[in-house]
């Protein structure tokens, strides 16, 4: 095993924050082991006035990353799971999921007022089309606007631009300990149902490094390993990107049972289809795969593909 091992990380405040976390956690149990953070701008990062819809699909936030992981120069990669495309590159995997953080999603206002409890017409800001149009379903009064940057960025525009909400991963803002007493109120998952592997950490390594792959297997939690890998199935097989909104979340509701929910909406709010199913744990990708196809049969493949040719292809160039 190397005595020092590179993590690949995105230079943003939480991003280091889960890097740092883990190289820590590798350290604790590995005394003698040095872990360095290399940050690395991926595509994401660097366009910051386009919707991501408008930007491409999965991939903006990890891409970059993956190329030098397997160009060598770094050893493990750090992300956000609900960043990670479907299919993986040649040559990588998802070596390890440590134990899931809060799924959930946060609305944060300046009196901690819930999504309920928001005025007539309120403007609410949030960069997912998920989260807008769940919210546009449960209140079709609200007035969604797009809103980029990281997370002091986004609680800061709260304030300037005059937004009566803004809506964040919970996990985020409880790992930057930013969920302040009296602004910030999870969201029923009823109303809007998290993004896939929101709240999960993936550690991406080359399948082939059997010694990093080891090391990083040490802080490796099966049952939210089981519950990502059904909410990516679900995902992989509808094919879906940030361009579509799509959302699903497994959970254990009896030993040996996962239990997921998933849905496909338009970006109005006018149409979500939802369905849930229960099965064996050791089933998860095949439930995932089931789930995905109750939803075509009901006609998400149609909004799927509708909204990814209206959104133009990835390859196009963005125009600011």
């Amino acid at each position: 095993m190397k005595k020092h091992v590179t993590i690949g990380t995105r230079g943003s405040r939480l991003a280091l924050w889960q890097a740092g976390w883990v190289r820590e956690e590798l350290m604790r149990r590995r005394p003698g082991l040095t872990i360095s953070l290399e940050v690395i701008k991926t595509s994401g990062d660097r366009i910051t006035d386009v919707p991501l819809a408008k930007v491409g699909g999965k991939g903006l936030f990890v891409k970059e990353i993956e190329e030098a992981l397997l160009a060598g120069s770094i050893d493990l990669a750090v992300h956000s799971m609900k960043d990670m495309p479907g299919e993986m590159p040649d040559g990588l995997w998802i070596a390890s999921i440590p134990l899931r953080e809060t799924p959930w999603d946060m609305m944060i206002t300046r009196d901690g007022r819930k999504a309920e409890e928001l005025p007539e017409g309120a403007v609410v800001g949030t960069s997912s089309l998920r989260r807008g149009s769940q919210l546009l379903n449960f209140r079709p009064d609200l007035s969604i606007v797009a809103l980029r940057g990281n997370l002091d960025t986004r609680l800061k525009k709260l304030e300037t631009e005059n937004l009566d909400a803004i809506v964040l991963a919970a996990a985020g803002l409880k790992r930057l300990g930013m969920a302040e007493a009296g602004r910030a109120a999870e969201i029923d998952p009823g109303i809007v149902l998290p993004a896939v592997g929101q709240g999960a950490l993936c550690i991406e390594t080359r399948a082939d490094d059997e010694g990093v792959n080891e090391l990083v297997r040490t802080i490796h939690d099966e049952p939210s390993a089981v519950a990502v890998t059904a909410e990516r199935a679900f995902l992989k097989l509808l094919q879906g990107g940030c361009q579509v909104p799509i959302a699903a979340y497994g959970s254990f509701d009896s030993p040996g049972k996962i239990h997921l929910t998933g849905l496909v909406a338009e970006t109005d709010g006018s149409i979500v289809l939802k369905d849930a199913i229960t099965g064996d744990a050791a089933e998860g990708e095949a439930i995932g795969e089931t789930l995905a196809r109750r939803l075509i049969e009901r006609g998400a493949a149609e909004i799927v593909e509708r909204l990814i040719a209206q959104a133009g292809s990835p390859d196009e160039p963005i125009q600011s």
